[in-house]
């Protein structure tokens, strides 16, 4: 499936925004193109939706947030992953937010 090239560099940019640069590898997943921090799965971008990684814990706090749903890539929910739509991530202080609270949870995981 293609993803949002547009979405994706937006993506980029916030990684490479900080301060030293995050280390990311990209990785063709879910039909899409995931970006991975400490060989975990953070976000990824899925044609023009916005694949996140929130884990269990603020999983109905954020699935509960404007434009956010349920990520059933398999045919069931998968439980700490959600999909947000465009407009949730329309504005870049959005789509940053968004991300950071990914890199928050991801960084709480064991390295791989």
């Amino acid at each position: 499936m293609a993803y949002d090239e547009g979405l994706a560099e937006r993506v980029r940019d916030h990684f490479r925004a900080q301060d030293p640069p995050a280390p990311v590898v990209e990785k063709k997943m879910f039909g899409g193109l995931a970006f991975i921090v400490g060989g975990h799965m953070c976000v990824g971008v899925n044609a023009d939706t916005l694949m996140v990684r929130v884990g269990p814990e603020r999983y109905e706090d954020f699935l509960a947030e404007p434009h956010a749903r349920q990520m059933d890539f398999t045919g069931r929910p998968l439980r700490g992953y959600l999909y947000v739509e465009p407009e949730g991530y329309a504005a870049d202080e959005d789509l940053a937010n968004w991300v950071r609270r990914c890199e928050r949870f991801v960084t709480t995981l064991p390295p791989k």
